[in-house]
């Protein structure tokens, strides 16, 4: 497949993901009745706002009650971070978030307008988001151990792509960096299309990022994978090692994840509804197989073990976040 169709076929994906999205996935309130509502910090149809929609199918079942989904994109999803913290308490409202404005923006932001261990409630932890690193097939290493190998005997080649500093792989990327002797340079991109674009063209020794957003080149045969985020291999790319298993230590809580919060002080009744609700959906057969293209895993924890996921991965990323000097403005 010719690289400026695999590309296309990339961006006309997105553009069909905005189509699922702009169609009525979420039941409308009758009158009289305050719907739940799902608040999500991105626009329509992105993996996260299709997620959100999924589930608010299931919801609308199990709970018997109208669920919207509501989109607040801006200021990476803490717009709707704050809005879901000043919603009334009565399990009418639920934010799907990341995971960085609760692991990563607590180290890398001088000033937070919330506190990320107070002002929202856990709820479930529903799925993972892992992550790959990839390389052009025609780069002369076909492997991780090859790639650290060749960047080692030539460290002026040490750019390393991704879509955002200050995020977890840019941190991943320093501590790599320091584990083997060589200063890799997080080297950011306005989007995975652009970033593969100077891969594929061999300016870009090795890039980082979702996998559903590869795959189209990868079954294509224009980039080979070298090694996923994470500390167990994905399900979605079961031949793949990991980043640590292949020699490149660093990236084991990289990966990113989707978690449901409630406001503070929602009754524990009520959240444990919700959490009951949640982990059904996440769990369900056609929820797991839909989100599989779209690069997720189901997980499907408790609020109890999103807590300690939380404070865990903070624990982890300080030591690199404070040793890089980073420091997050918008």
């Amino acid at each position: 497949m010719p690289v400026r169709f695999a590309l296309r076929s990339l961006a006309v994906g997105i553009s069909l993901a905005l189509g699922i999205a702009s169609l009525p996935a979420t039941a409308q309130a009758a009158p009289g009745d305050t719907p739940l509502r799902i608040v999500v910090g991105f626009a329509a149809g992105g993996a996260l706002d299709i997620f959100a929609r999924t589930l608010a199918e299931k919801l609308r079942t199990s709970l018997d009650t109208p669920v919207v989904v509501e989109n607040r994109p801006g200021a990476s999803a803490r717009l709707a971070l704050d809005n879901v913290r000043r919603a009334p308490a009565d399990g009418k409202t639920l934010l799907i978030s990341p995971a960085p404005p609760f692991t990563i923006f607590p180290l890398t932001y001088k000033r937070l307008p919330y506190d990320p261990d107070k002002d929202l409630l856990p709820v479930a932890y529903l799925a993972d988001v892992p992550l790959v690193a990839s390389a052009s097939v025609s780069q002369p290493y076909r492997t991780m151990p090859e790639y650290l190998a060749w960047v080692k005997r030539d460290p002026s080649k040490g750019g390393v792509g991704l879509v955002t500093l200050g995020g977890s792989i840019h941190f991943g990327v320093m501590n790599l960096s320091k584990a083997i002797g060589v200063p890799l340079v997080p080297t950011a991109y306005r989007g995975v299309v652009m970033m593969l674009t100077d891969e594929i063209g061999g300016t870009l020794p090795i890039g980082i990022d979702a996998i559903a957003g590869q795959m189209e080149l990868y079954r294509a045969g224009k980039i080979r994978f070298l090694g996923v985020t994470g500390t167990r291999r994905s399900a979605l790319l079961p031949d793949v090692p990991t980043l640590a298993e292949a020699g490149a230590p660093g990236f084991e809580a990289a990966s990113g994840w989707y978690a449901a919060f409630a406001p503070p002080g929602t009754p524990p009744a009520t959240a444990a509804r919700l959490e009951k609700a949640l982990l059904e959906a996440v769990n369900a057969p056609d929820v797991r197989d839909k989100m599989a293209t779209l690069g997720m895993e189901m997980n499907g924890q408790p609020a109890a073990e999103l807590r300690k996921t939380i404070l865990a991965q903070r624990a982890r990323w300080k030591p690199a976040v404070e040793a890089s000097g980073f420091t997050a403005s918008d």
